[in-house]
């Protein structure tokens, strides 16, 4: 429990008259969704500091109660629950000054700057996505009279914005009147401009039997002193068999691994004949595609070139302490768009 006092910022209610709506229909979401007042014990709706209303029915209701009374005061159960005092919930006094009246701000009047700001602040890739997002809402409406009308709003977002959806929907783009300040924002953009940290990634290593084990264990070592993990992923189940004759259990199959999963697939050395399994090709191929890092040391770096994975993000060849400081690197880009 937070010391009264000391509570940590969010712990009350907002005084944003707009946003006060929210105190129901986000409550009215969570009783209709789950069936009862017992969201809160959801993993991650769960606050920092245990909470517990003594609520005792309903869906989704994990705990353990004692006594035979979820009401105080009550003759049937000692007294108990008893409230925790100070150590629960406190409100915290806000002063009020001034006149509050019921009027729109005066940027309530300006409906593209934001939109012209996060245009101008996303990177090419992302650019590409509003668009085609954009450009596929468009093209289901089937009404030209509410196309132009959109199209109309862009044009005073941004001319680029406008015009690259026009192309695509066959339209001419109309003139507008955007913001020409150019600012930009990085914080509005998801591409980072410079490697990040790999804390809570994880990478999938495909094994097969001869595959460089301590080579395994290496990078693994490396990946958790830059707080990732490593799983490995063997054509079967049981153990895999290593170059030196040593054994290592896999932590998942071809048969049940995803990309998806992994922030990053690689392949041991020792391991290039993984390849040959119509799964593992796929699953690399995959994470290329989808722009994540991509690697194989050792003798098995010959595997990446004929699935037609090379450029950037592709971490090729060496020894494993060299290649683990590479996809370190690798991965402190999350993605690598420029492929």
């Amino acid at each position: 429990a937070f010391h009264p006092g000391h509570l940590p910022p969010g712990i009350d209610l907002t005084d944003d008259p707009l946003l006060h709506a929210r105190l129901f229909s986000y409550l009215d979401t969570q009783l209709t969704r789950l069936g009862g007042p017992n969201f809160v014990q959801l993993p991650i709706n769960r606050p920092v500091a245990p909470v517990n209303n003594n609520q005792r029915d309903g869906f989704g209701q994990h705990a353990v109660h004692e006594g035979r009374a979820p009401y105080s005061p009550n003759s049937v159960g000692g007294g108990c629950p008893f409230a925790t005092g100070d150590a629960g919930y406190v409100h915290v006094p806000q002063p009020v000054d001034g006149v509050k009246e019921r009027r729109r701000a005066q940027s309530f009047d300006d409906h593209y700057s934001q939109a012209t700001l996060f245009w101008t602040s996303l990177t090419d890739v992302e650019k590409e996505h509003e668009v085609g997002a954009f450009s596929f809402e468009l093209s289901k409406v089937g009404d030209p009279v509410i196309a132009g009308r959109m199209l109309a709003n862009l044009a005073n977002v941004h001319a680029d914005l406008c015009e690259r959806v026009a192309a695509n929907l066959g339209e001419a783009a109309p003139a507008g009147s955007p913001d020409a300040s150019g600012e930009r924002s990085a914080a509005l953009s998801l591409i980072p401009t410079e490697p990040g940290p790999v804390t809570g990634r994880v990478v999938g290593v495909l094994v097969a039997d001869g595959a460089d084990l301590a080579g395994v264990s290496a990078v693994r070592a490396a990946l958790g002193k830059a707080g990732a993990a490593l799983h490995v992923i063997a054509p079967r189940g049981g153990e895999v068999e290593g170059s030196t004759g040593k054994a290592l259990m896999g932590d998942a199959t071809l048969f049940n691994s995803d990309s998806v999963v992994y922030d990053a697939v690689v392949v041991a050395g020792g391991a290039a004949g993984v390849a040959d399994h119509e799964k593992a090709a796929l699953m690399l191929q995959e994470a290329f595609r989808h722009h994540k890092v991509i690697g194989a040391w050792g003798d098995a770096a010959g595997v990446l070139a004929p699935l037609g994975i090379e450029g950037a993000g592709v971490v090729a060849g060496g020894k494993p302490k060299a290649f683990a400081a590479s996809l370190i690197e690798a991965m402190g880009w999350h993605r690598h768009w420029e492929r």
